[in-house]
This record gives structure tokens, C-alpha cells and sequence, in this order.
């Protein structure tokens, strides 16, 4: 029988947000040390998205997607999944595991949003906002909805006055998320409010000083207060 107990050491530096020591320690398990091998893969998976290193958290989050048993566990490693396939571009697997979520009933709110975000991605507005809408019908607090929702509705100049409400609902739910403020800055800088928009475009860049996204609403501000 497997020892859980080898495993917690490189389990408390991942809790800790120590995802390159959690990585190195997973990694340096002998492979006689007793631990359960999709354990293991299931920590390597997470660690590996947390790194951005993408690829390969890919190997093993599909290793526990096939081979698992936790319910849960798989379900939250499909849904990793799905949105590494989005993020690199790769649409169609993506749908298909957020399908498969979806059959399953795992956090359907989630679902949605994913759905909402490969939408946008493949320049679908209208199937966007209808994802995005299901979403915040089943979880009106659904962070990533309403976040996605306002920014949505700011880049295509769509009734700014409900974007504005989104995405300060979502930075009140999340007030220290790089993504929500730079929404909430966005919509302000469509509104022509260059104020509000530099407070909340600076609070986002604090936090997230590498986004290129930011940067550019940042430089977009910037080029306004040339004119």
C-alpha cells in the first residue's frame, strides 16, 4: 500500500505557494519510495500549471485524468486541462473536456466561464456573452464571469454602463486580482474617466508587472494624455 505520508513535505511547500521546491521534491522521489505514482503525478500536474510550464503539466494531468479514481481529483485535472488546450490554442480538445465536465455536473458556473473565454479567443462575441450569461445564471458571483462579462462588453463599446457594473462586482469579490482591475481600469478608459482608468490600470500592473495585456492599456492611457 502506498505511503501518503512520504508525500507531505512537497504537499506543504505546494499549500505554501512554493511551487518550484514542491516541483524539485516531487521530481526527486526515487522511484521505490513507496508513493503513490498518480499522487504523484496529480502534484507534478499542478505544479508544472502553476510554473506556466504548460506542456508539461499536460503529461500529467492526463495521466490522472486516465487513471484515477478520486472523482473529484479527475474532474479538477480535466478542467486544468481544458484550459491549457484554450490557452495554446488548441480550441477543439479544449471544448471537448469542458464537455465532458459539463455531462459530469462538475462546477458548471466554471464550465461556462471556460467556454465563454475559448469563445472570445476565436472572436465569437455573441456565443462569449451567452457562455458568460449561463455562467452568472447559476453563480452570480462567478468572479471570472464578471470580470469576463465587463471586459467583454468594454472592447466592443457595448453598453459601458453594465460593463462598469460587472467589473466593479467582480473587484469587489476580488479586489486583489491583476485581471479584474485591469478590466475595471479598461472600462473606465472607454468611458473617458483617464483618472479612474490610471488608478485601476496601476493597482493591475503592481501586481502583474509582466502582463502584456496590461502594459498595453497602459500605453493606450499613456497615448491619451498626449493628445
Amino acid at each position: 500500500m502506498p505511503d501518503s505520508h512520504i508525500l507531505s513535505q512537497g504537499i506543504d511547500l505546494y499549500n505554501q505557494k512554493n511551487y518550484t521546491d514542491a516541483l524539485a521534491f516531487f521530481l526527486s522521489l526515487p522511484g521505490d519510495s513507496g508513493a503513490d505514482g498518480l499522487e504523484v503525478a496529480y502534484y507534478l500536474g499542478l505544479c508544472y500549471a502553476k510554473l506556466r510550464r504548460y506542456e508539461d503539466a499536460l503529461l500529467y494531468l492526463e495521466q490522472v485524468v486516465t487513471g484515477g479514481q478520486q472523482l473529484e481529483r479527475v474532474q479538477q485535472c480535466r478542467f486544468l486541462l481544458a484550459v491549457i488546450y484554450a490557452l495554446s490554442g488548441r480550441k477543439r480538445l479544449a471544448n471537448s473536456e469542458l464537455g465532458k465536465l459539463l455531462e459530469s455536473g462538475y462546477k458548471p458556473a466554471s464550465v461556462y466561464a471556460s467556454l465563454a473565454f475559448i469563445a472570445w479567443e476565436q472572436n465569437d462575441v455573441e456565443q462569449c456573452l451567452e457562455y458568460y450569461q449561463k455562467s452568472l445564471e447559476i453563480d452570480e458571483n462567478n468572479v471570472t464571469s464578471l470580470n469576463g462579462m465587463g471586459y467583454v462588453l468594454a472592447c466592443q463599446n457595448t453598453d459601458l454602463t453594465k460593463a462598469l457594473s460587472f467589473c466593479k462586482k467582480a473587484v469587489d469579490n476580488a479586489p486583489d486580482s491583476a485581471a479584474c482591475l485591469d478590466s475595471l481600469g479598461w472600462v473606465y478608459y472607454k468611458l473617458g474617466l483617464f483618472k479612474d482608468a490610471k488608478k485601476y490600470l496601476e493597482m493591475a500592473e503592481e501586481l502583474d508587472k509582466d502582463n502584456e495585456e496590461i502594459a498595453g492599456h497602459m500605453k493606450a492611457l499613456a497615448m491619451e494624455g498626449e493628445r
